[in-house]
């Protein structure tokens, strides 16, 4: 007898692990430079090849960190395909005032979200990579497996991260 979890049982894992789990691959997938669409596919992508993936099966010990290794490989290979077009830029609404502040509130708002995106755009792209995945709640060893990195790797990435981002504030 197969050791498959029933159909109803699976589809309740997947859809748990979708209301979980879809606003953070998705936000992920923006800082991978997708354009929205293009996020809100693939977040649905990811979890389609979940539930085949448990339908086939197999085992999978990890569901959060295997649904973002799915979603980073899916986002880099979709993200290479559009690669003649613009990468999206999900800063881009933050240079819209917001109308309901008072005016020296919104400059002095302004100058420190600039510096802070400033400085984030110097970090590297594991940098930026391992941080995201660090604040969605993943452990090292997580975020190495889904970036193909050493845990190790992982530690150092976000310990400069972090030392940028601290001289920044502190400016």
């Amino acid at each position: 007898m197969s050791s498959t979890p029933s159909t109803p049982a699976m589809q309740s894992r997947v859809a748990k692990l979708f209301e979980e789990a879809r606003d953070d691959v998705y936000r992920y997938l923006m800082t991978l430079g997708l354009h929205p669409p293009q996020a809100q596919e693939v977040t649905q992508e990811v979890f389609l090849r979940l539930y085949t993936t448990l339908r086939k099966g197999e085992e999978i010990r990890n569901d959060r960190a295997w649904i973002f290794r799915v979603a980073h490989n899916l986002g880099l290979r979709v993200r290479s395909r559009e690669n003649a077009r613009v990468v999206y830029d999900p800063d881009l609404g933050l240079n819209l005032a917001d109308p309901a502040s008072n005016p020296e509130h919104s400059v002095i708002e302004r100058e420190q979200m600039r510096r802070v995106h400033e400085a984030l755009k110097g970090l590297s792209e594991q940098q930026k990579r391992c941080l995201h995945l660090r604040m969605e709640g993943l452990r090292y060893p997580e975020i190495g497996a889904i970036l193909g990195i050493s845990p190790s790797t992982v530690s150092e990435f976000l310990r400069r991260a972090i030392a940028r981002l601290k001289k920044v504030r502190h400016e």
